[in-house]
């Protein structure tokens, strides 16, 4: 269906152009927005569906692997799901133009510290279809323009939310270009797009390693990493084992295929003999690897090859280690995690409060499951990925992390000595 494709340069100057103009558009004018777009995917169901199919045709004409398929399908209820989502962010808390910090200085002069856009938002991403309504509603909320570009698998799909999503940006007045789809689906459309330094305030990548390794190699906008969850539940010598059964049953298991499902478990050899069968027992259907003493406690784990303590399964797989200690488990993690989510289960909390301040990630849970690092269980409503950087966010990003900030100096002919 895709014939001729617009430059991406061409694109990346609209994107910008429109945000400028985002920058200063009012709340209710922008939730607006965002309710008749949520209106406009259910009217235009058959539509979207329409264009899914062809996508979804194309991919099982190429022999993608059917879970791969699965997330390429737009039903019914996925489209419902992409205009309650954007409803959903249109109730949350508009971040831009909120004061998070004020003082006044010994002479008078005022300074406020103020949340505003980070301007044009990419987001470059693989597979599923949704993204492209999600990312639109989140950038829209905070005050940027959303300038995407989604993989070939999905094309079709993506160019049909974007085209309805833009009906709805004309219908209340916002600028067409808030939402910007590149329409080029070549590898070279993908490294200019992560090149456009004069229009592209911060790149976004959803994806898996390769997508990742490029960003790496290539990008020279700014970028924030939605990086790999290699996470790990440490059940500590001192943790109520029936707690650390339920936490790890849910962190593994729950849903394999995401970025904060558990990978690795560690545990203290002084619960390791007790508790290992009954995780091994309760977690049906998991392949297990470990280390010399795991394997000694079950024949049912295999020997681990020394990169499967740092891999990042996203299957029913596991690691296990066993510590002599909560430093030996520190350590271990300190080595093999990705910075995303780690855990501890343990009823000492003076344990717990050393595993927080030494384990270094974007979050760290205290007697609770690796799968609340999510931007809605925080309470943030959505997110546009988790963060497994430093700068200039980590953790969910929700619509504050989709902000920056500058400040704001109030005086009354103040003047320097």
């Amino acid at each position: 269906m895709i014939q001729e494709v617009t430059p991406i340069l061409t694109l990346a100057k609209r994107a910008k152009t429109a945000s400028r103009k985002l920058a200063v558009v009012r709340t209710e004018t922008k939730d607006s927005a965002l309710h008749a777009g949520a209106d406009r995917l259910l009217a235009n169901t058959a539509r979207l569906q329409e264009a899914n199919a062809v996508d979804v045709a194309e991919a099982t004409a190429q022999g993608m692997a059917t879970p791969l398929i699965d997330r390429l399908l737009l039903d019914r209820g996925r489209i419902e799901a992409m205009a309650n989502g954007l409803r959903q962010v249109a109730s949350l808390a508009d971040p831009v133009g909120r004061i998070n910090q004020g003082w006044v200085r010994p002479n008078g002069l005022q300074i406020e510290r103020m949340h505003v856009p980070l301007g044009v938002v990419a987001i470059i991403y693989e597979g599923r279809p949704n993204v492209t309504s999600d990312a639109f509603g989140l950038c829209l909320k905070s005050g940027n323009a959303a300038f995407l570009r989604g993989s070939s698998s999905a094309i079709n799909s993506n160019l049909a939310i974007a085209a309805v999503l833009r009906e709805a940006l004309e219908a209340t007045g916002l600028p067409v270009d808030a939402l910007v789809m590149v329409d080029d689906t070549r590898r070279q459309a993908a490294l200019e797009f992560m090149q456009q330094d004069a229009y592209i305030d911060c790149l976004i990548p959803r994806g898996g390693p390769a997508l990742i390794q490029s960003i790496l190699d290539n990008a020279t906008v700014p970028y924030v990493l939605d990086g790999a969850g290699n996470c790990h539940v440490y059940v500590d010598s001192r943790a109520e084992l029936d707690m650390a059964l339920k936490i790890l049953i849910n962190a593994k298991t729950q849903r394999t295929g995401v970025c904060n499902a558990a990978e690795s478990l560690v545990l203290h050899r002084d619960i390791a003999a007790e508790f290992l069968p009954q995780a091994i027992a309760a977690l049906v259907g998991v392949e297990w690897v470990g280390d010399s003493q795991a394997c000694e406690i079950s024949a049912a784990i295999s020997p681990a090859a020394p990169q499967d303590f740092a891999t990042e399964f996203l299957s029913m797989k596991m690691s296990v280690k066993v510590v002599d200690s909560l430093a030996a488990a520190i350590e271990h993690i300190r080595q093999n995690s990705t910075g995303h989510s780690e855990a501890i289960v343990t009823n000492d909390m003076r344990a717990a409060q050393r595993f927080v301040r030494e384990v270094d990630a974007a979050a760290v849970l205290v007697n609770a499951s690796t799968r609340f690092v999510d931007g809605e269980e925080f309470g943030f409503g959505a997110e546009i990925g988790i963060s497994t950087q430093k700068l200039h966010a980590r953790g969910p990003m929700g619509l504050e992390q989709l902000t920056t900030t500058k400040y704001v100096l109030r005086g009354d002919g103040h003047v320097r000595a």
